[in-house]
């Protein structure tokens, strides 16, 4: 038997083979052909990259610097991470042990608390003690664990609800103003109102109440038509060094053009943040765009734009990340994850390091 080394020559390779063609059209026995060994392929090691320490200790405070949010060593830094679900109707993960298994096991930089706030809605207006209480609950999770954490005023309609907005987060900038883990975020979504005359008066008004008690903590401003007209906030930005300004999209929805504006707001000099973004369409169900998603996380990777997805719910909805059912203490198994959830949970833990 006859085998190829490594300096076997193919001119050799194709006479050897020529020869045993004749060879067993003439005779009758057999003849040994070339074996050529299989090529071993070693495995591709893929080594995950590690923090050393927190994000809290690696990043510390937030501070906005042109269109960047900047770390303690004046680094551009890019958080990813999970919103939770209005608090007054999935109140079940609003616990420790739901925000640990977000930072150990999904790696989550940020979490956000979307405490609701309306009365209809059984909201922080009607029951303010119990909606509270939740948003401290994740908030003193998120230091425990080191991570970064959002406290969301979730309403539609603030302006109308300036003096109870002011009254909160007088009381959380007092009582976690020292912490850099907090980021105030005032207005989730305003509806078709004015920047200049609506969100911008009240914007700064309870910036006024926060800075009374934290002077440099990070403030994330609400945008019109749902935060998505960030570009209409840059012509005429709020008076404050440490502010950036909401973005918000449902992959299936808002596509190139919201990336255009969005592109026109950062030439103007201002930081984004997009606090909260989907999946799937507008409504948070329908279809789940794997492919316009990743678009997004392109455009967002690309100018270090931070990030939380919607949402940790349970909820019977393609932007949710969890089954109905699912254990409010986290110790998911990808059987109790939406496809969505998969997908999300998959690209964060490639994202952001392992501790």
């Amino acid at each position: 038997m006859i085998y190829l080394r490594k300096n076997f020559s193919l001119t050799s390779l194709l006479l050897l083979l020529l020869v045993g063609g004749f060879t067993n059209c003439t005779k009758d026995k057999k003849t040994p052909v070339a074996v050529i060994p299989p090529v071993v392929v070693p495995p591709v090691v893929v080594t995950p990259v590690v923090m050393v320490g927190t994000p809290i200790e690696n990043y510390g405070k937030l501070q906005v610097q042109g269109n960047k949010l900047l770390d303690k060593n004046n680094k551009p830094v890019q958080l990813r991470g999970m919103s939770l679900f209005w608090s007054q109707w999935i109140g079940k993960y609003y616990n420790a042990e739901a925000i640990k298994w977000l930072t150990d096991d999904w790696r989550c930089t940020v979490v956000r608390a979307a405490m609701g706030v309306g009365i209809p809605e059984d909201g922080y207006l009607k029951y303010p003690e119990r909606e509270k209480q939740k948003v401290i609950d994740v908030v003193d999770a998120a230091i425990k664990e080191g991570i970064y954490v959002i406290i969301d005023w979730h309403d539609h309609t603030a302006e109308q609800n300036t003096e109870a907005s002011k009254k909160f987060f007088s009381e959380m900038a007092e009582k976690y103003g020292d912490k850099p883990n907090v980021i105030y975020e005032i207005y989730n979504e305003p509806l078709n109102v004015s920047w200049n005359t609506v969100i911008k008066p009240y914007s700064e008004a309870v910036i006024a109440s926060i800075r009374a008690k934290d002077p440099d903590n990070l403030i994330i401003c609400g945008t019109g038509n749902w935060s998505q007209r960030v570009n209409e906030a840059a012509s005429n930005p709020i008076n404050d060094p440490n502010v950036a300004y909401t973005l918000h999209f449902y992959a299936a929805t808002h596509k190139q053009s919201l990336r255009d504006d969005a592109i026109k707001a950062l030439a103007k000099n201002v930081a984004i943040f997009v606090t909260e973004f989907g999946t799937s369409e507008a409504s948070g169900d329908g279809f789940l765009d794997k492919a316009e998603t990743n678009t997004w996380f392109a455009f967002l990777d690309e100018h270090k734009i931070s990030w939380c997805n919607w949402s940790l719910a349970d909820k019977s909805e393609v932007s949710a990340a969890l089954k109905p059912g699912a254990s409010a203490t986290g110790g998911w198994a990808n059987s109790s994850l939406s496809e969505s959830g998969i997908f999300i949970r998959d690209y964060l833990r490639v994202k952001n390091p392992a501790k």
